[in-house]
């Protein structure tokens, strides 16, 4: 498996390293080992999946406050996405700083996103379903998030927005001063 730092402290890029044959293909996903020796988390207590058959929904920018924060490994098994992440850590070095990058199912990469980030993508392509593990179980009163077109982060989005949830549309403009 590859594992590339992004620029956003903490973050990285997981990419397989395929073994091809007459069959096709065959490559690890996940290797408790390798994902150790890379600094990030080999427990992942839930796992998620989502999907959404629009192209251009966005959903996001979700994260879960303080004390509950989850880290989270993202992967597209069907489909495409513009995958974004947000460091809300205040005493990161790269704190409200955003990275965007495109996942699919063809590309096979997944995006580590650490704990303290908000997460959130647009689809590509209609019937996009992502897979999430979770380095930390869901607690819904610790839901949180900042607006998809919040100013504070200027997010370039690549398709106008076709749908979105009431309560993503809805959050506030960010607040530094909040805790996450």
């Amino acid at each position: 498996m590859l594992f590339t730092q992004l620029p956003l402290k903490n973050a990285m890029l997981v990419e397989i390293e395929p073994l091809f044959d007459e069959r096709g293909l065959f490559a690890r996903s996940f290797c408790e080992q390798e994902f150790s020796e890379a600094g990030l988390p080999v427990y992942w207590p839930q796992i998620n999946i989502s999907f959404t058959p629009e192209v251009g929904t966005v959903r996001g920018m979700h994260y879960q406050i303080i004390p509950y924060e989850e880290p989270k490994l993202v992967r597209c098994t069907r489909g495409k996405v513009h995958d974004v992440i947000i460091d809300l850590r205040i005493d990161s070095t790269t704190y409200r700083q955003h990275f965007s990058i495109e996942i699919s199912a063809l590309n096979r990469k997944s995006l580590f996103v650490p704990a303290g980030f908000a997460h959130g993508f647009q689809t590509l392509e209609n019937d996009t379903e992502i897979l999430y593990l979770m380095g930390a179980s869901y607690k819904p009163e610790a839901q949180s998030g900042v607006r998809w077109s919040d100013p504070a982060f200027s997010i370039s989005w690549p398709r106008p927005v076709s749908a979105i949830s009431e309560r993503d549309a809805s959050y506030p403009n960010f607040n530094s001063a909040r805790e996450i």
